[in-house]
C-alpha cells in the first residue's frame, strides 16, 4: 500500500483554508474516507490510496489512523521505522497541536508556510474533495461519522473488515 502523504497533507490544508469546523483527526479520517469512498464509486479510483477498516464508531483510514496514535501518543519511534519518514514528510506541511481532553486526546492541525497545492490533484479529484468538504464542512466528527453508517457497504461490513 502507497498512501499519498503529500496529498492528504494537502487535503488538510484545503480544509483549514476552508475554515472547515471540528477539524480534528476523527474528522480528517472520516472526511478521507469519505472522500476515497465517493471518488472510487464515481471515478474508479482512490484519490489517497488508503485502505478503511470499519471500528464501531466509524470507518479508520489504517495507515493515517497509526500515524495519528504514534503522534498523540508521543510515541519513540526507531530512526529506521518508516512511519517516522510518513510523518515527517506530513509535518513538512502541517503542524500537529496534541490536546488533550477528559477522556480522549486530539490532534488539532496547525497551517504553516506551505499552501493547498491544487497541482497534484486531477481534475475529477478535486471536484470531489470540494464536493465533500462542502457538504460537510460545519458538521461535527460524530454527525459526519453518521453519514457513513448510512451506507450500505459500511453497514454489511463488519467491524475490524477492510471497507475499501
Amino acid at each position: 500500500m502507497n498512501v499519498d502523504i503529500t496529498k492528504i497533507a494537502n487535503v488538510i490544508l484545503y480544509m483549514l483554508h476552508k475554515k472547515v469546523e471540528h477539524l480534528n483527526d476523527k474528522k480528517v479520517a472520516i472526511m478521507l474516507f469519505l472522500m476515497d469512498y465517493n471518488h472510487q464509486k464515481f471515478c474508479g479510483k482512490k484519490i489517497f490510496n488508503e485502505e478503511y477498516i470499519k471500528s464501531a464508531r466509524n470507518p479508520e483510514p489504517h495507515l493515517i489512523s497509526e500515524l495519528f496514535d504514534v503522534i498523540a501518543n508521543e510515541e519513540d519511534l526507531d530512526e529506521e521505522d518508516p512511519r517516522l519518514f510518513l510523518i515527517q514528510e506530513f509535518l513538512d506541511y502541517l503542524d500537529i497541536e496534541v490536546v488533550e481532553k477528559k477522556n480522549f486526546i486530539e490532534l488539532k492541525f496547525i497551517k504553516m508556510e506551505e499552501d493547498f497545492d491544487e497541482s497534484i490533484f486531477d481534475k475529477d479529484e478535486i471536484t470531489t474533495i470540494h464536493k465533500i468538504v462542502s457538504l460537510y464542512k460545519d458538521s461535527s466528527p460524530r454527525n459526519v461519522a453518521n453519514v457513513c453508517f448510512k451506507i450500505d457497504e459500511v453497514r454489511a461490513t463488519q467491524n475490524g473488515e477492510l471497507i475499501i
